[in-house]
């Protein structure tokens, strides 16, 4: 960006807080919780994009803030979440920045060392926009849902492109971020390995084992115990494998909270569950201490068994789906 757009960018960007960080909208708790204009984000974000041809600049993208044209192919990225982090990294692109979720801020182990050494921005809900500008970058990619307040400056910075949210929509985010980047070809081919992949899995399994296991996907977290549902990341990734699911898991939401006395709604042939944030502090210990996890089908059958969080229930992209798989592969030995 221009020297002086910088400053005076930065300069408003400061009022807004002592230290440079601007707070975001409260995506977080609509992301975990679904949220207004949860239910269609999927319709409104398959419509996003571009008509350009693959690797042809300039190009305008659509996106869920209006359009954006991008004059030359992007080399300095700054994603404002995990799932635009995976989507980039997918295609081969090392970002410049990123902001990673509260409580979360280190890179995925999924990712490791494929994103190089990106700088620090913030985190998802607490922009470091001065951190932003400072890295010159050429193009800015996040969600509607987690910094639609913080947009018009972002797009003084660079040109920002934006999805309506994370989640479920990870597919449709993974075409918006690549046709910014020209790279709709790769991405298209990349979902179409994913889901060959998925779909082979359900066809080993349904082979190896003679009949495909139901699976609950359970998650706890500070203050609440949940069963994840259709309009999940993981959820998502189960319906590609063909794997059925609890009845909780067919629920058209994001998920289903049930309290300790309702853990049999988990049960089924695998219980496969998630902790977020410290164990300590979300009543999990009592639960698989308790007297009706031991009753539970798959707690009798060996078959319930911790997930890595960071995947399974903060994953937001291909790279993530596929780790979610070979997990699955291997837990169900198929």
């Amino acid at each position: 960006m221009r020297s002086k757009g910088i400053a005076v960018l930065v300069a408003v960007a400061l009022t807004m807080t002592a230290c440079g960080q601007a707070p975001s909208s409260d995506g977080r708790s609509e992301v975990a919780q679904g949220g207004p204009g949860f239910l269609d984000a999927g319709a409104r974000t398959a419509k996003y994009g571009t008509d350009a041809l693959p690797g042809v600049f300039p190009r305008t993208i659509t996106h869920a803030m209006g359009k954006t044209t991008l004059d030359h192919k992007p080399t300095r990225v700054v994603v404002l979440d995990t799932g635009e982090l995976d989507n980039v990294v997918a295609l081969g692109v090392q970002p410049v920045g990123v902001a990673f979720p509260d409580g979360s801020p280190d890179m995925p182990s999924y990712i490791g060392d494929k994103a190089g050494r990106p700088a620090n921005v913030g985190s998802t809900n607490s922009l470091n926009l001065e951190a932003i500008a400072a890295l010159k970058p050429d193009l800015i990619l996040g969600s509607k849902l987690r910094a639609e307040k913080q947009y018009p400056l972002l797009a003084k910075i660079a040109p920002t492109v934006f999805s309506e949210r994370p989640g479920y929509t990870w597919k449709s985010d993974f075409r918006l971020n690549s046709a910014a980047l020209g790279s709709t070809d790769q991405a298209d081919k990349l979902i179409g390995d994913y889901e060959a992949a998925a779909k082979q899995l359900g066809t080993d399994a349904q082979a190896k084992l003679g009949k495909l296991p139901v699976i609950s996907m359970l998650r706890f977290m500070p203050g609440r115990i949940r069963l994840y549902a259709a309009k999940s990341f993981v959820g998502t990734v189960l319906a590609d494998t063909g794997l059925p699911v609890t009845e909780s898991g067919k629920v058209n939401d994001l998920a289903v909270e049930v309290s300790a006395e309702q853990i049999g709604k988990a049960d089924a042939d695998w219980i496969l569950y998630g902790t977020y944030g410290d164990p300590g502090k979300t009543g999990q210990a009592g639960v698989l201490g308790g007297p009706l996890w031991p009753t539970l089908t798959a707690v009798k059958a060996g078959h319930a068994k911790p997930v890595a969080d960071e995947t399974w229930y903060l994953g937001l992209g291909v790279l993530a789906a596929s780790s979610v798989l070979k997990d699955l592969r291997s837990t169900l030995q198929a």
